[in-house]
Formats: C-alpha cells, structure tokens, sequence
C-alpha cells in the first residue's frame, strides 16, 4: 500500500529518446550469454568474496560489476577526482540522480560500496543476488515506521566506516528530468558525521548525444528494461564524481541535501543555486545622543 510521501517520477514511456543506434537480435543474445557468464562466476567466486579483505576483495567485486557493463556494452567513463577510493576505516554517504539499475553497477564498478536500497531490489534476478552480497540496508518505502530504526542503521554503519550509495531523489527519472534530494537520508550522514560525496550520472551515445533509453521508468519490468539496454549500441555511463560536502558544512539536513542536489546538478551542467537559510543577525543598539543641559 503506497501513503502520500511515497517518492514519484512523472517520467514514462514518453521520456524515451528516439534515434538510438542498435546492434543485431544475435548481438544482443551475446550479450545477455556474457551477463550470465559473469553471474555464474560471481556464484563461484561468492566465498572467495566473503574471504578476501581489503584491496583484493575491492578489485574481484570491481571486476564482477565492470565485467557486467561490458557484458551489455556499456562503457564506463569517469570525470572530475577519478582517483575516488575509499579512506580506509571512514565512512561516507554517496549520493546521485537515480536513472537505471545501471547506476548501481557503475558505482560499485568504481567503488564496491554498501548500498541503502528499496525492499524490492533484494527480489531482483542478477542484480539483487549482488546487492544482497554487498551489504546493502535495505528501506521499506511502504511503511514509514520503519525509517528511523533504517536511518539509524544507516548512520552506524557509516560510523563504522562504511560507505553507502543512496539515492535520495527515491525514484528513476528518465536523466533529462530529475527529482529534488529528499533529506532523510541526509540526517544519517549528520549523525555519522561522515562527509557526503555527490555523484553525477549521465548517458550517451558514441556520437555524444544524450540518451533516456537506459531509463528505468514507468510500468515496465526489469526484464523489458535489460532488453531495451541490451539493444542500444555504443552506450556510454558518464559518472561525474563531485567535490565531498564536510560534515559541519550545512546547518541542518535540508541544506544539506540541497548542497548535494546542487552540486550534482551543476556537474551535469543545470545551474541552481541553493536555498540559503537566512540568519539572524543581532542588530547594533541605537547611539545614545546626549543632549546638553541648558
């Protein structure tokens, strides 16, 4: 049962672009065969992954997640501080505009990372046997009783060092249109007090052009949604890795999430300006005149 602050995206079927490029109907075989290839070997390789610490276990989980955008031939380019890397033993709070169920993949395949993701996604074919292997905290949106005890782990295992990938728009939009970063999630980073790396996320074509076609949006399943990605040609996941926002910076969770927001939005090149909050300031007291004594 949905309730009125249930996240939605007035994105569907509509948003798609047209005049995408696509590769042949044996193509597109090929590369559904390769993604299960490399599912397959992420079962095999599943106890080696909860055995390895470190930079060897980082570089198998990166291996696995970069193997399965290359498997639907997507390639995978990264902008602004690529040497973004996890500080051993602080946590952070990664934050982007939600597009795909690709998104999750680009990152881990840059960072493996723990995520906070929806109920559903544990349910997923592929991608939610990784994201349950991962770590991930996952949210029940349906009921809202149980989103303090979910922030509250969230910011633990922040505290713990962990990073997390969030994303706090709730919902996919298409890439054109995004939605505003809600600030819950931004109240665990402030409690954890870790710093909050925005990340911005973009598609596009080999010729550069801009693409929806990657879009997870509308009624459409997951399994119509693999297809269409597996039938663009030259795909291209920008990842746009931003300046991380201090803890201390932003007075409360809504500037916050709204430094966030901004900073995404600049690197994809949409200006905003921030919502300031409007301080007080003490006004100086009057001058006293003294007025002689006739």
């Amino acid at each position: 049962m949905s309730h009125a602050w249930m996240p939605k995206s007035p994105c569907g079927d509509g948003c798609l672009s047209e005049g995408a490029p696509t590769v042949p109907f044996p193509r597109r075989v090929l590369r559904f065969t390769a993604a299960i290839g490399v599912i397959f070997g992420a079962f095999v390789s599943a106890p080696l992954v909860l055995v390895l610490r470190g930079m060897p276990r980082e570089r198998l989980v990166r291996l696995l997640f970069t193997g399965i955008l290359r498997s639907f031939g997507v390639k995978l380019r990264v902008l602004g501080d690529e040497r973004f890397r996890a500080v051993p033993g602080r946590g952070a709070l990664v934050v982007n505009n939600h597009i795909s169920w690709l998104d999750i993949i680009a990152i881990n395949a840059i960072q493996p990372m723990r995520a906070l993701a929806k109920r559903e996604v544990g349910t997923w074919p592929v991608l939610g046997l990784l994201v349950r292997r991962g770590g991930s905290i996952f949210l029940d949106r349906e009921n809202l009783r149980t989103l303090p005890a979910t922030m509250a782990e969230l910011a633990d295992a922040m505290r713990g060092g962990s990073l997390v990938s969030v994303t706090p728009e709730g919902t996919t939009w298409c890439g054109l249109g995004s939605g505003r970063f809600r600030p819950a999630t931004f109240q665990a980073a402030i409690d954890g007090g870790v710093p909050v790396r925005p990340l911005a996320l973009r598609f596009r074509l080999a010729d550069g052009r801009e693409t929806t076609q990657p879009a997870f949006i509308g009624p459409e399943s997951l399994i119509a949604s693999l297809r269409r990605v597996a039938a663009l040609r030259g795909l291209v996941l920008e990842v746009h890795v931003c300046p991380e926002i201090a803890p201390g910076r932003a007075a409360d969770r809504r500037e916050l999430a709204a430094l966030a927001e901004s900073a995404v939005q600049a690197a994809l090149g949409r200006v905003q300006i921030p919502a300031q909050r409007r301080r007080r300031v003490a006004s100086a007291p009057a001058p006293v005149v003294k007025v002689p004594s006739q």
